[in-house]
């Protein structure tokens, strides 16, 4: 049935006349009687005494007025609602993220945007790069950011900089005792070295291994674990080195030393979806811009790419 013949009639009811309800409606009389002519021969019966002024609803009429009041009243609610809930899910941002990032710039930038956009809602999710992307063509996050390099033609990625590597270790051991504020990479041979995480892969701790296997450096055993908590808790107790990117630095029962003769960083790398123009985009990238602006010495400076 057609909505527009329910809101003709609706409209004839409630003026009492065809002239008052065209004018109402500003179209001329002819097609709004033509309407309401059609929607009585669909219905196969008479809806309006026409002889009367003002006109009458028959009782058929009276009915059909009745419901479909309710049914274009429900529509309206339907249409109202359904608007409210994409303009809340518009204002929903949903996150992914690795956890070293909490160490670095993740919480300046979440304050920020909170500061600007108070009426948008975060959802975070704490997320492997990898998952990350499958995330993110689910539809079930809008942003990652992430640490590792995996390619896949319908994400974009940005990599905001390349953080240096620390050497993270425990002053109570032998090995420990021996080393300043920067350590030469091939200190890890025959030593045992702490990686993560240990899936899903490929990781970090898979960039970690490429470049002591490329250097020729044998560790003396490899403990592979799942969390950079865990990483850091062994290395606490004294049972190996642990290479971390330089603003992890979570435990004060830990000393940390710049890792050096290596090329190896780990990149902060921002990931979305490849068209998605979402509002969300450009203004993540304005804020991440600001805030390497505002605390250069704390998150470091000479290798951010900002050219987005």
């Amino acid at each position: 049935m057609d909505l527009k013949q329910l809101r003709y009639f609706i409209a004839v009811a409630e003026a009492g006349s065809f002239t008052a309800a065209a004018e109402n409606l500003h179209i001329t009389q002819p097609p709004l009687s033509r309407q309401i002519q059609l929607l009585e021969e669909r219905l196969q019966v008479k809806l309006i005494e026409r002889g009367s002024r003002p006109i009458c609803l028959t009782q058929a009429g009276k009915l059909f007025y009745e419901q479909a009041s309710q049914l274009l009243h429900r529509l309206q609610q339907l249409e109202e609602a359904t608007k409210k809930l994409g303009q809340s899910e518009q204002r929903t941002l949903r996150i992914g993220f690795v956890a070293s990032t909490l160490y670095g710039g993740l919480p300046i930038l979440v304050r920020k945007f909170r500061t600007i956009y108070p009426e948008v809602k975060l959802q975070f999710s704490e997320l492997t790069s990898l998952e990350q992307i499958q995330e993110l063509k689910a539809g079930r996050i809008d942003i990652g950011i992430g640490r590792v390099r995996v390619y896949d033609p319908s994400i974009a990625r940005i990599v905001l900089r390349e953080e240096p590597l620390s050497l993270a270790y425990s002053p109570h051991t032998d090995i420990g005792k021996s080393i300043t504020e920067s350590v030469d990479i091939k200190l890890l041979h025959n030593q045992v070295v702490i990686v993560y995480p240990s899936e899903p892969r490929p990781s970090f701790a898979d960039q970690v291994l490429n470049e002591l296997n490329d250097k020729r450096i044998c560790p003396a055993k490899v403990l592979e674990v799942r969390s950079l908590q865990t990483a850091l808790g062994l290395v606490s107790a004294g049972e190996g080195l642990c290479a971390i990117p330089r603003l992890a630095k979570i435990r004060d029962d830990i000393q940390y030393s710049a890792l050096t003769n290596t090329k190896l960083t780990s990149p902060i790398i921002f990931s979305y979806r490849l068209n998605d123009s979402g509002w969300y985009i450009k203004a993540m990238f304005e804020l991440i811009k600001e805030m390497y602006r505002e605390h250069a010495d704390y998150l470091g400076t000479s290798d951010i790419q900002l050219d987005f």
